[in-house]
């Protein structure tokens, strides 16, 4: 008996799903922890800017659960999470001497 190729397909897109919904919920939450003045010595997009686009983000993911990983809603919201993540996260621990 042969392991079936799709369901070993379904299990692992679920793991991607589940864990590209946990980068964008740190993302959307991170984002609320700093302040205004924060985005704003960091010369990055405003709060509200970081917030809505993390939020929508985490939402669509949310809202679109069982939908593939590629799908273009869910890949740009995942490109905006990792550069929220890698760009200015860090450009605000800076600017915050947090880290």
């Amino acid at each position: 008996m042969g392991v079936n190729v799709f369901v070993v397909q379904d299990y692992v897109s679920l793991v991607v799903l589940v864990v590209l919904l946990a980068v964008k919920g740190f993302a959307f939450v991170n984002s609320l922890l700093w302040s205004p003045q924060a985005y704003e010595a960091a010369g990055k997009l405003t709060k509200p800017a970081w917030v809505a686009i993390t939020g929508l983000g985490f939402a669509a993911q949310l809202l679109m659960l069982t939908s593939s990983p590629l799908n273009l809603i869910h890949l740009a919201f995942t490109i905006a999470a990792f550069v929220y993540l890698a760009d200015v996260r860090p450009a605000l621990a800076e600017v915050t001497s947090r880290h």
